[in-house]
């Protein structure tokens, strides 16, 4: 699935999740929060694609809706996978230099 098919899909979801998205400038990443009644998930609007990608899956992880399609739950899961990797990528580093 191309990337703009991603960051489309997780938009979808969490507007489907009563989160509007916001893409804003400033020095941030971004995620979900609440302006006095409305949940927001706020995004860099600066930050390359696949950061938009990965901050919205990280927003919507967080909030944890019940009802994600599988492609949703791949976009997720490829995510996290990549950050462990790169976790343990950093680790064998760091050991490597003790």
């Amino acid at each position: 699935m191309k990337k703009t098919a991603q960051l489309t899909l997780l938009e979808s979801a969490l507007k489907t999740a009563g989160y509007s998205v916001r893409y804003e400038k400033g020095n941030f990443l971004g995620g979900e929060c609440r302006l006095k009644e409305e949940k927001v998930v706020i995004v860099n609007k600066f930050l390359p694609l696949e950061g938009k990608i990965c901050t919205l899956a990280q927003a919507i992880s967080k909030i944890s809706p019940t009802d994600l399609s599988t492609d949703i739950i791949k976009i997720i899961d490829s995510l996290e996978k990549a950050s462990l990797k790169q976790t343990e990528k950093l680790m064998d580093h760091a050991s490597g230099e003790a």
